[in-house]
């Protein structure tokens, strides 16, 4: 022991080597907690980036599956044929044309199946993918006294058009996620119509994307399951189930205030306020990160719930840790000043990218340039940094043309592919604004297809769908760019033009009816069919809504169609004074939507 200090005593570069190995042993503990803390935050930083993105993935399938099949049941909705049916059940025409709709749909819904139920008798008509009941669609009826009948009940008696369901129909013997819309006229219901999409592909397509340490699951208002990759785990019948019987999301969760966290999660998202939130909540005894967003265009919420664990494995950052200490080891005397250079400066660098690039910086991270394991670290985070960029810009770009696509289906008339009766008068409310500002007049012309009850009923329905789209296309030929066109309803189009009196609204309106009439319409069959339509023309008053200005031009088109019609009337205040009181013939919410 005596010789040992000896030598210590004796020698400063043991001296030297002991106290560096100590304030090692000193230094290397808060260094640790450190180093921890700073890999901590940044796993945490990108588990909650990969978690808000994750969770706009999941939206995006979310909706590009369910959001085709709900707009094509509500557009079935509104079909006149189904709304004629619904309110004579019973007329065999009225009824033949409905049944015809309702298989154009079934072959257009990409389950292949559509159901019909009549408010007034209770019956319930449907069809498969094979065609099973071709002649047959009437099932069963609806009886309110059968529990397996509330879901019928509890649609129409809410407030949306369509809504979802997660439910095994023990008549027909088949479990979907179906689609409900009220068929409705005014505030009357007239019954429901919507289709079915199989549980087991949606799940396949949506949910059941196999990703390491990620669960993706949806969920309605009350946090019924809807959709889960275990089909055991989804809540059947919600619609008509008592809250306590559901298998609820809330059920997963070990205590109460993570069940609270979760509600407030929901109802920010819900409410508009963020599209994304997440937090660490404790799922069956194991902390996940939780990513919450809301699919408000279907009433569901998209949970996913993400182990950071194991999607960031916190064993990558030892080799850091041991290179630190093995470095310590040979160059005692310059461990602290290369363990700061080296790693917590590095890091330090790393984590304010990883700030940054949170608080949604489109900053390009730029790797340290080390070859080292932090320097590795780095360019796998600039590499990922740069993934999530890519991801965050085609996510904006989807979404972007999504919603491009959605406002084009919302203002186009599928069939004519001109405007319909809303994005006509939206169209026109700001050139209306514009020539009030400016001092110049405006015309409109109600043109109307004589004769295209007769063309149906002679040549069927798409004859009268290729004299539509054929007028439509030569009525926009012979319009300048100033002027606007939209489908005003059934056999009716609408013309907005631009700085022109009277004198060039007639003599426009002349040419038009010449164009429409010169050249038979071609059809698909071989044949061809001579069309004429008729047309009241009045100036606009840019001081009143379009409405006051669409009377006047039907009071004139009235009346040529009363004359004779292949013919134009301007309106004159004194002749169709009457008539220009009242509203439009056909209002907008009963317009043939082809």
């Amino acid at each position: 022991m005596s010789g040992m200090r000896g030598a210590v005593a004796s020698s400063l570069k043991t001296r030297v080597f002991l106290l560096i190995l100590a304030v090692f042993v000193g230094v290397s503990v808060p260094a640790y907690v450190a180093f921890d803390w700073i890999i901590g935050r940044t796993t945490m930083t990108l588990g909650t980036l990969f978690a808000e993105k994750q969770i706009l993935f999941d939206r995006y399938r979310g909706l590009e599956t369910l959001f085709r099949e709900a707009s094509l049941a509500e557009t079935l909705a509104r079909s006149p044929a189904i709304v004629a049916w619904a309110q004579n059940e019973n007329d065999p025409a009225v009824r033949a044309r409905g049944l015809a709709e309702m298989e154009h749909y079934r072959q257009a819904f990409a389950d292949g199946s559509v159901f019909l139920v009549m408010n007034g008798t209770g019956d319930y008509y449907f069809n498969d993918r094979d065609g099973t009941y071709t002649g047959q669609e009437l099932r069963y009826r609806i009886d309110r006294s059968n529990p397996r009948d509330g879901w019928y009940f509890s649609t129409i008696a809410r407030e949306p058009t369509c809504q979802l369901n997660v439910d095994h129909d023990d008549n027909i013997r088949v479990t979907k996620v179906w689609v409900n819309c009220i068929v409705r006229v005014g505030g009357e219901v007239l019954g429901v119509v919507g289709t079915g999409i199989d549980l087991t592909a949606f799940i396949r397509d949506v949910v059941a994307i196999p990703q390491t340490g990620v669960q993706s699951l949806f969920v309605d208002d009350s946090g019924a399951i809807q959709a889960h990759r275990d089909p055991d785990m989804v809540d059947f019948h919600s619609l008509t189930k008592d809250t306590k019987a559901k298998k609820t999301i809330f059920l997963q969760l070990d205590d109460e205030a993570d069940r609270q966290t979760l509600v407030a999660m929901m109802a920010d998202v819900k409410s508009g306020r963020v599209p994304v939130r997440s937090a660490f909540l404790t799922v069956e005894g194991q902390p996940m990160l939780a990513g919450v967003g809301y699919l408000g265009e279907i009433g569901w919420f998209n949970v996913t719930l993400m182990d950071i664990d194991t999607i960031i494995d916190r064993r990558l950052f030892l080799p850091i840790g041991a290179l630190l200490a093995a470095m310590l080891a040979i160059a005692a005397v310059l461990v602290t000043l290369l363990f700061k250079r080296q790693v917590l400066d590095r890091l330090a660098r790393l984590e304010g990218a990883v700030r940054r690039l949170r608080s949604g910086d489109a900053v390009t991270v730029v790797p340290d340039g080390g070859r080292d394991e932090i320097g590795r670290l780095s360019e796998a985070f600039a590499a990922m940094a740069a993934a999530v960029l890519d991801q965050k810009k085609t996510l904006e770009r989807m979404v972007e043309e999504r919603t491009e696509q959605l406002e084009r289906l919302a203002n186009l008339d599928p069939l004519t592919d001109v405007l319909n009766r809303r994005g006509f008068e939206q169209a026109v409310e700001a050139e209306r604004s514009w020539a009030g500002r400016n001092g110049t007049d405006l015309g409109l012309l109600l043109v109307d297809l004589d004769a295209l009850k007769e063309i149906n009923d002679s040549r069927g329905h798409l004859a009268g769908d290729r004299a539509l789209t054929e007028v439509a296309r030569r009525i926009t030929r012979s319009m300048r760019r100033q002027d606007i066109c939209g489908r005003w309803g059934g056999d009716e189009f609408v013309v907005l033009v631009s700085e022109c009196d009277e004198f060039a609204l007639s003599r426009f309106a002349e040419r038009l009816l010449v164009a429409i009439r010169r050249t038979p319409v071609a059809l698909d069959d071989g044949g061809e069919v001579t069309v004429t339509v008729s047309i009241g023309a009045c100036m606009v008053d840019v001081s009143h809504g379009i409405d006051v200005s669409a009377a006047k031009a039907d009071a004139a088109l009235y009346s040529a169609k009363s004359g004779g019609r292949n013919r134009l009337v301007m309106y004159d205040p004194v002749r169709h004074a009457p008539q220009s009181q009242l509203e439009p013939r056909l209002p907008a919410d009963a317009q043939p939507q082809h």
